[in-house]
């Protein structure tokens, strides 16, 4: 931990943070592992190389620096992985982080996760003032939950969600639209979470990082979901946002809400308020972009002046959108990393 002194010199600076286009950085996103114990299709290679642990922050480090953002006007943390609930003692950085909800710092702390260990930390996790949680589910056909995640057990992921709920968790699930997988189950798999009480975003698969299968073969436009859905349901347009880049609608015959997340039929970067903080340290100001500050030096270094420009620095750079593209002509990924790497 920081001695004393070093704590008092980074509280002198809290000028909040607003990029070049004049949008406020409130919300941090936090992947606390590379790791993850599924090997979904279109997110990883079924034979990872995974960061070696003495290149990762510890969790007081990780504490450290979310503290540092959230003294710079962010208002959210998202704790993602890979699947951070697989990284070792992590309920011990939401027990530390649990003191920015506690101060009014913070408005909101939660996590994005596959649900395998959900079942596990849902009532600790409340504990821990985490109001709602997203959790990754395409499918609730056991073999093909199977197939896409490799070697996944459905089961374990529908525990997490009785869990969740139990302890009075929120929970949106996210459904990653796959041509010719999942698209036929989108109308039963939205009506299910609406009959639960739970919110449903579909996401269009992402071109980040080399994978076995053609993400040209995967690609579902949400375009043509959504006006597929129009033949049987109502949607209502809705104004809120959450943080992040869903557009979200209202389904009269269900109650229930249903989000669209769209980077490549339809940019959503003009609202973008998000950067992204890697395990080893890395800030990444566009997931659509390689462009990258380290803040693990001048955090190592404990130099607050330091970790304080080069996050200015950062924040100055970061471009109006990404650049999202499916490469049709050579099958290459429009961003070399995986998305494990950054945080979904």
């Amino acid at each position: 931990m920081w001695d004393s002194s070093t704590q008092r010199a980074m509280v002198a600076n809290s000028t909040p943070l607003v990029d070049p286009f004049g949008r406020a950085i409130s919300y941090l996103r936090v992947s606390v592992t590379d790791r993850c114990d599924l090997r979904c299709v279109y997110c990883m290679s079924e034979d990872m190389a995974f960061l070696p642990k003495r290149d990762l922050l510890t969790l007081e480090e990780l504490d450290q620096l979310c503290s540092v953002f959230v003294r710079r006007g962010v208002r959210k943390l998202r704790i993602t992985g890979g699947e951070p609930l697989v990284r070792r003692n992590i309920m011990s950085l939401f027990q530390g982080l649990s003191r920015h909800l506690a101060s009014g710092a913070l408005d909101e702390l939660t996590l994005t996760t596959n649900g395998s260990q959900l079942a596990r930390y849902a009532a600790e996790l409340a504990g821990c003032g985490v109001k709602r949680v997203n959790v990754s589910l395409d499918t609730r056909d056991p073999a093909k939950f199977h197939q896409i995640t490799r070697w996944g057990d459905l089961s374990k992921v529908m525990e997490g969600l009785d869990a969740a709920q139990e302890a009075g968790l929120h929970v949106k699930l996210n459904a990653v639209a796959l041509k010719g997988v999942n698209e036929d189950e989108i109308e039963s798999l939205m009506e299910w979470a609406h009959g639960r009480g739970m919110d449903l975003t579909l996401i269009e698969v992402m071109p980040l990082g080399e994978i076995e299968t053609q993400r040209v073969d995967q690609f579902l436009p949400l375009s043509q979901v959504r006006a597929r859905l129009l033949d049987r349901y109502t949607l209502d347009d809705l104004s809120e946002r959450s943080g992040g880049p869903a557009r979200y609608v209202r389904v009269r015959e269900t109650g229930g809400k249903l989000g669209f997340i769209t980077p490549l039929s339809h940019n959503f970067c003009e609202s973008c308020n998000r950067v992204r903080l890697t395990c080893t340290g890395q800030l990444f100001m566009c997931l659509g972009q390689e462009d990258v500050a380290d803040l693990r030096t001048p955090l190592r270094e404990g130099s607050p002046d330091r970790l304080d420009r080069a996050i200015d620095d950062a924040i100055a750079r970061k471009p109006k959108g990404h650049d999202f593209i499916i490469d049709r002509r050579h099958n290459r990924p429009a961003v070399a990393r995986h998305m494990s790497m950054t945080g979904g």
